[in-house]
């Protein structure tokens, strides 16, 4: 009987950039070969496999069992209906050889984590003349320093000083292709969230690219000298004689905490 070979699976790990921007490498995987010294019959060189004495070369039994007929491979030969009474030295009678081989694979950019690139006939190879199996190189992404990948979008997060989000100013932030500048208005509290269109990863299937989200996180200020501390009591007190205008937020969750307690 013919079979065709089994497929094989590569895991290669790439990063963010490198998906974004398409790269072709090289890789090294296991792999059966035939047999170069016997070209993959198994038996030694000036000997030829002979017909199976158990199944008659038809690679599988039959079997009665009451009313009942069971067909299996021959426990002989294996199915292949072929015996081998002088094997090969070489592969001990198997017709194969596993070595490494090494493989061209273009990865197309845009490509997204889980995504599977298919390499035909680089499989494990068939039994009794069948075709060989397929390679399918499976992507998996590396965590990155700075961004995560929803998609064709970016996010990031945006840690600021409590004086830029309270004074507003313009930052700059990171992208996949250079630089960007973000206009911080006054009064910018965490979790607001900015977006710069176009500055995702156009997919693999996509015609456009995607948008990069930056989430605003505002950074408290730790280890404060007496002289700092005094300067933000000064300017607590302040804000507490402005009335609410000045922390409308925490007014509103003041009012609910009572509500709650009433």
């Amino acid at each position: 009987q013919v079979y065709r070979g089994a497929d094989l699976k590569y895991t290669l790990d790439i990063s963010l950039e490198q998906a974004a921007n398409g790269f072709d490498t090289e890789i090294r995987v296991p792999s059966w070969e035939n047999c170069e010294v016997c070209h993959g019959n198994g038996a030694k060189p000036g000997t030829q496999p002979r017909t199976c004495h158990t199944c008659d070369g038809a690679g599988v039994v039959r079997m009665q069992q009451g009313f009942f007929s069971v067909q299996q491979n021959c426990p002989t030969c294996h199915g292949t209906g072929k015996e081998i009474t002088d094997p090969c030295t070489s592969c001990d009678g198997v017709g194969r050889i596993r070595r490494n081989k090494t493989l061209q694979v273009k990865i197309p950019a845009g490509i997204d984590d889980g995504m599977r690139i298919r390499s035909a006939g680089n499989g494990e190879p068939g039994v009794n003349g069948g075709p060989p199996g397929d390679l399918y190189v499976e992507i998996h992404l590396k965590q990155h320093g700075i961004f995560q990948r929803d998609g064709d979008d970016l996010h990031c997060e945006l840690t600021i000083p409590f004086t830029t989000a309270a004074l507003g100013g313009e930052l700059e932030v990171p992208t996949l292709t250079g630089r960007g500048a973000i206009t911080i208005p006054e009064g910018t509290q965490t979790g607001k969230t900015f977006r710069l269109r176009g500055k995702g990863i156009r997919g693999v299937r996509s015609s456009y690219p995607g948008d990069l989200y930056c989430h605003v996180s505002v950074e408290t200020p730790v280890r404060l000298n007496e002289e700092q501390k005094k300067i933000l009591r000064q300017f607590e007190t302040s804000l507490q004689q402005g009335g609410e205008k000045h922390s409308p937020n925490s007014q509103s969750w003041r009012d609910r905490v009572k509500n709650f307690f009433s």
